[in-house]
């Protein structure tokens, strides 16, 4: 019988290990914690952000900063309609937002966890809690797995062990002969520690554009203020891909936001002349234009150096070119970062040159395989790294089971 250890009890260790598992193989999945499936219980405020809509692969991958070349190939073997597949056929419907993220229609993560388990068990997959992984020996086509107190052999491995912020979180990885790309943060919100807009927390617009000054890193869509700065999916996503140019500015950074994506220049500069022209004695600050929220009106004329009782036939041009300025552009310090609650993402992992996309097995070590965030693949928020764990998860442990004569 064919001996397969599977390193990390979360979603993609779940997944590999249950196709991994046949009655000729024998599975077990080792867990350095008490508990297993811990990020899939928290994702999407305990709803379980399953997978995303996309599913055309060539729209698919470019969600991804960090391994859209190598997941375009991983995708043609099992992608977002599989996944949407393999959850209703064991009795958990999924639904798809206005957004295109995809929740179970329970809206509990509890459903997604069920499945997960109740296949592993069915299909004889045995969990170790408590274990955690020392060292790694290669030697006569076999694995050596060593904890402080224990030893075990297989024939085959599966590491999924997920991000980690430090680089000693892939210690064993390293020290067995795989190259690791240096671990950073992705997918955080913006500190804004200096800046007087944290005293609008609880504004969200709908639908903003943001840039990074000095770079093409822009990305548009909701955007929240909070109480210690910028949050919300255009931030988040926006982080993502700019990740490794934010970890080299030591996350000190200026932000350019256009309130509202539709606007231009031209169209902001025509319509506040008609409405000046309308209503020459209405109060500028107290009628807010453009559907924005009164508050955050209220600080943008603050902010251009206007009156709170000017009217608006009273108003200079150089105050009303700094109105449009800050509905336009408006700049804010970054100084830092926070964490996105318990859904932690890292950029970083084993380096994707030494894992075929095709198999998810090592190049270097013929029955190694990898799958999910220990790869050097993240995906923005909306479901695209649970996806990449079914994926890469699926092939690892549909080929950990496949003999040289197979392939």
């Amino acid at each position: 019988m064919l001996k397969i250890g599977v390193i990390g009890a979360g979603a993609a260790g779940y997944f590999a290990a249950i196709n991994a598992a046949t009655k000729n193989t024998s599975v077990t999945i080792f867990e350095k914690t008490s508990k297993s499936l811990a990020k899939v219980k928290v994702s999407g405020g305990g709803r379980c952000n399953v997978t995303h809509a996309a599913f055309e692969i060539a729209k698919l991958v470019k969600n991804y900063p960090r391994g859209e070349k190598f997941l375009k190939k991983t995708f043609k073997h099992f992608a977002v309609g599989d996944t949407v597949n393999w959850f209703e056929s064991r009795g958990v419907k999924l639904k798809r937002e206005a957004d295109g993220r995809m929740f179970p229609v329970s809206d509990d993560s509890e459903s997604i966890i069920q499945a997960l388990v109740n296949e592993a068990n069915q299909n004889g997959v045995y969990v170790r809690y408590n274990f955690s992984i020392d060292k790694i020996e290669y030697s006569n086509n076999q694995f050596t797995v060593y904890s402080k107190e224990n030893r075990e052999i297989f024939d085959r491995l599966i590491i999924c062990i997920g991000g980690s912020p430090k680089l000693t979180g892939f210690k064993f990885i390293h020290d067995l002969g795989h190259k690791v790309s240096d671990p950073i943060p992705s997918l955080f919100t913006f500190n804004t520690p200096y800046e007087s807009i944290r005293e609008l927390m609880g504004i969200s617009l709908p639908d903003s554009h943001i840039k990074l000054e000095g770079t093409k890193l822009a990305y548009q869509g909701p955007l929240l203020i909070t109480h210690w700065g910028l949050s919300g999916p255009a931030v988040l996503k926006l982080s993502a891909f700019g990740a490794p140019w934010l970890y080299d500015q030591k996350y000190n950074a200026k932000a350019h936001i256009r309130w509202n994506t539709l606007w231009t220049e031209h169209d902001l500069q025509i319509n506040i002349g008609k409405y000046k022209s309308e209503h020459p004695k209405k109060k500028i600050k107290s009628n807010p234009l453009f559907g924005l929220p009164g508050r955050l009106w209220e600080h943008l004329v603050e902010k251009s150096e206007i009156d709170p009782l000017l009217l608006w036939h009273e108003i200079s041009k150089k105050n009303l070119n700094k109105l449009i300025q800050n509905l336009f552009c408006y700049i804010v310090s970054i100084e830092g970062k926070t964490t996105f609650k318990e859904e932690f993402v890292t950029a970083g992992g084993v380096k994707l040159e030494e894992v075929n996309p095709e198999t998810m097995e090592s190049n270097l070590f013929p029955g190694l395989f990898f799958a999910g965030e220990v790869l050097d693949i993240d995906g923005i928020t909306g479901g695209f790294n649970f996806q990449a764990a079914w994926s890469t998860g699926y092939l690892a442990g549909i080929n950990s089971i496949k003999t040289k004569s197979d392939v």
